[in-house]
């Protein structure tokens, strides 16, 4: 595993340089299988790269979008992930692209979790790119700190790709990308800025306990190379 870090003065060549790689192993995916996954998370941070890729003429249409993570909110909430990137990624060239939620109404996050992981190891699995965000507590997709939950989140002799998560930090029930999941990606992307997110991956790096910061579960690790960028 190689951890290639990319640090940026500016967001503008941050957005250009992640795009750009973004893109590439797009198409690269669909020279050779004729098709590609996409993964994203929601927040603020991916916004702008969003709006940078939906620009990009590419065929979209060969594209799978999917989530890293999903609020257990219908997908007209304002909370919810599903509307988020509808709304910021999936317009202009790239509204041509297929999506797959993790959102299942009338049933519990604990209830859907089984049937999460069946859909999307049919309709996006193998992983082409996976883009993760991380929070100022050190979260990535919904694997927040010190979660009861996390034990089999993090465990990798589990193959399921979805799993609950009720945090106690954060609002509404959650469904997340496991990290046998996570880490199963052909190419798998960090993206984090700001002083405060660069002063969290400082401390990050500098440790092994992954309950207290679940983001060192795909930094520390020696399976999947990881690309970081950041400013």
């Amino acid at each position: 595993m190689s951890k290639l870090v990319h640090a940026f003065t500016t967001q503008p060549k941050l957005l250009e340089a992640l795009s750009t790689q973004i893109v590439k192993d797009l198409n690269e995916a669909i020279y050779y299988h004729g098709k590609a996954t996409l993964l994203v998370s929601g927040g603020s941070t991916p916004k702008p790269l969003f709006e940078m890729l939906r620009r990009i003429d590419l065929p979209w249409e060969k594209v799978t979008i999917g989530l890293c993570d999903e609020r257990w909110v219908p997908s007209t909430h304002e909370d919810s992930n599903e509307q988020f990137v509808k709304n910021h990624l999936i317009q202009e060239h790239a509204a041509k692209a297929r999506f797959i939620g993790m959102y299942y109404d009338g049933l519990s996050s604990r209830e859907a979790q089984e049937q999460c992981s069946k859909t999307l190891m049919q309709e996006l699995y193998p992983f082409d790119v996976v883009l993760l965000g991380m929070g100022n507590d050190g979260h990535i997709a919904s694997l927040f700190p010190q979660n009861e939950r996390l034990e089999k989140a993090f465990d990798l002799s589990r193959k399921e790709l979805c799993i609950a998560i009720e945090p106690s930090t954060a609002p509404h029930d959650r469904m997340s990308l496991t990290r046998s999941a996570i880490l199963s990606a052909k190419h798998l992307y960090l993206h984090f800025e700001g002083k405060d997110k660069l002063a969290l991956y400082q401390e990050v790096i500098k440790g092994d306990d992954m309950s207290i910061l679940p983001v060192r579960s795909v930094l520390q690790q020696d399976l999947t190379d990881i690309k970081v960028y950041f400013r």
